[in-house]
């Protein structure tokens, strides 16, 4: 094979000399091409084309959900299609030099083409560009605290730290890695309208609202605009960032989705760019030990049933459930009382309703769908019943989503009752699903006290009953507690006191409690006083309070007298 480099140039020049070569339908055209060498070359062939054609394109989209579809309109037209030879190869006249035939060059063609074709279209390099990717073993992303192919969960204000794994089989030349990390709520839906009887149109609703932007740099090209050479093997690049303080929950829905990903890029010379993402998980905390969360819900409802213009009586229902705020997999206790004054049977259901709500430029589009439901038993005509805590339990589902301004999820408890003839009566409670589950001790105060960082881990430690009062000899023997009573002789003060004897005020022990037994039965009450079993009290609190006896008792006789005089 010759080499390229001994043709100079190669241009096609037309002897007309006409500006911009502007001919008409008919006439004859002249030309000749210019062919300059630096030495000898073998040539087979020099041919010349001249085409004319007439080409339309264009592109539309219209979208289908989230997604957005292309199409494709082309269409041409040929008008002038010349081909002349100006040197023949082999199988016409003689070459400008002549070339010697070859054996085996079919064979070699074919397999040529063969190998081609295993390639794929577009291939002609194909053994050379798969040396250079195959340098690109692994390039992955990796999240610190993520599980194998599960997506990483972080809190709003929390750090996401990770890693950009590049592993190269051979030394490769990189431009740049850079990181990006996104985190938005979309929606987006269409509206077929009709504008008259043969006139429609489709309009469409779209917003976006963008919760995280942060960019950095992993490796960054050198100054001098030269490239950066990595060796062989496994390189890590770790990165971290913070997350806002104020974040929506990752959420999929039909007409949006709150999404967060990160995105790496490498940049190499010569090559396309190399992308990899990765998606984490944004859950925003939703405490329901709140005092608004843990009000109760209460409401009531009744309907006139009516079919054909008639009275048939009047169903009223009343529900009630302890609080707002449930987490996923709680129970909720529901009291109901359904009282069916009609002449039919009548069924009452209860279901928890997800709603999602989708805002774009001022138009509202909603979702709903039921998230669990139970069934009563049938109510004859003239009865009555009573639910007392009859239990739902909340399936796994997520949490709702209060602070976007595009996106809203929220939770319904329906209370209604199938009337046969007209429609249902339906009794509906507001509900929050939260992530922190209520509180251990399950009471108001504590809850709201936990709302203000109160610390309640004393409370612990605390035994359920108290224990008895040690042995008096075990905590004071008795030559301890004459020498504590004793007052101090004056030879041990060693002058130090100078004022009076008795001034002085000496440390003791106070002796402890007596234990239960020993008061028992006090003397002058016939044993009628039984202490055993109750708190622990000094010897002469007890006696006091069990020998205290009125020394003036009142008179039988004598008349009560007025409060008012």
């Amino acid at each position: 094979m010759q080499p390229l480099g001994r043709v100079r140039s190669l241009a096609v020049e037309l002897e007309d000399g006409r500006a911009r070569g502007a001919y008409s339908s008919g006439e004859l055209l002249h030309g000749r091409v210019q062919l300059e060498l630096r030495g000898a070359l073998q040539l087979r062939a020099l041919e010349v084309y001249a085409h004319g054609r007439a080409t339309a394109h264009w592109l539309e989209s219209h979208n289908v959900g989230l997604n957005t579809i292309y199409r494709d309109y082309t269409a041409y037209q040929t008008f002038l299609y010349r081909r002349c030879r100006l040197i023949p190869g082999p199988g016409g006249a003689a070459p400008s030099r002549p070339v010697p035939p070859r054996r085996g060059r079919p064979r070699a063609r074919r397999a040529l083409k063969a190998r081609r074709a295993a390639a794929g279209p577009g291939c002609a390099t194909g053994r050379a560009l798969a040396m250079i990717f195959d340098r690109l073993k692994r390039f992955l992303i990796v999240l610190e605290g993520a599980e194998r192919d599960a997506p990483a969960a972080f809190s709003p204000g929390q750090a996401v730290s990770g890693r950009v794994v590049l592993e190269l089989a051979a030394a490769a030349r990189l431009g740049a890695l850079r990181l990006r990390a996104m985190g938005a709520a979309r929606v987006h839906w269409t509206e077929s309208r009709s504008a008259g009887s043969s006139t429609a149109y489709t309009q469409s609703y779209s917003d976006q609202v963008e919760f995280l932007s942060h960019r950095d740099t992993l490796l960054a090209p050198p100054d001098n605009g030269e490239v950066t050479v990595l060796q062989a093997g496994r390189h890590e690049f770790p990165f971290t960032f913070q997350l806002p303080e104020t974040l929506a929950t990752s959420f999929e829905g039909k007409h949006g989705s709150v999404r967060y990903w990160v995105k790496a890029k490498l940049h190499r010379p010569w090559l396309t760019v190399k992308k990899v993402k990765k998606e984490f998980t944004v859950i925003e905390p939703i405490d329901i030990n709140t005092p608004a969360l843990l009000a109760p819900q209460a409401g009531a409802k009744e309907k006139l049933a009516r079919a054909w213009y008639c009275n048939r009586g009047q169903v009223s229902v009343t529900a009630k459930i302890d609080r707002k705020g449930y987490t996923p997999g709680e129970v909720i206790p529901i009291f109901a009382e359904i009282d069916n004054c009609t002449n039919r049977a009548v069924v009452p259901k209860a279901a928890i309703v997800q709603t999602q709500t989708f805002i774009a430029r001022g138009t509202k589009k909603q979702k709903k769908s039921v998230v669990t439901s139970i069934v009563g038993d049938s109510i004859a005509a003239g009865k009555r019943e009573v639910w007392h805590g009859r239990a739902l339990k909340i399936p796994p589902v997520g949490p709702s989503i209060l602070q976007c301004r595009i996106i809203q999820v929220e939770y319904s408890l329906k209370v209604c009752v199938d009337i046969p003839g007209t429609s249902k009566l339906l009794l509906e409670l507001p509900l929050v699903i939260g992530t922190i589950p209520l509180h251990p001790f399950g009471s108001r105060t504590s809850s709201v006290s936990s709302q203000y960082s109160v610390n309640l881990d004393w409370l612990s430690t605390i035994p359920e009953q108290p224990e008895a009062p040690p042995e008096y000899s075990a905590v004071v023997s008795g030559p301890e507690a004459e020498q504590s009573l004793a007052p101090p002789c004056r030879s041990e003060l060693g002058g130090i006191l100078e004022g009076p004897f008795f001034a002085y005020i000496q440390e003791f022990r106070l002796r402890p409690p007596p234990l239960y037994s020993e008061v028992t039965n006090p003397p002058g009450l016939g044993g009628q006083v039984e202490m055993a079993g109750m708190c622990p009290l000094p010897r002469f609190l007890t006696l006091n309070s069990a020998l205290q006896i009125d020394p003036n008792p009142p008179s039988d006789n004598i008349r009560p007298r007025c409060m008012t005089c």
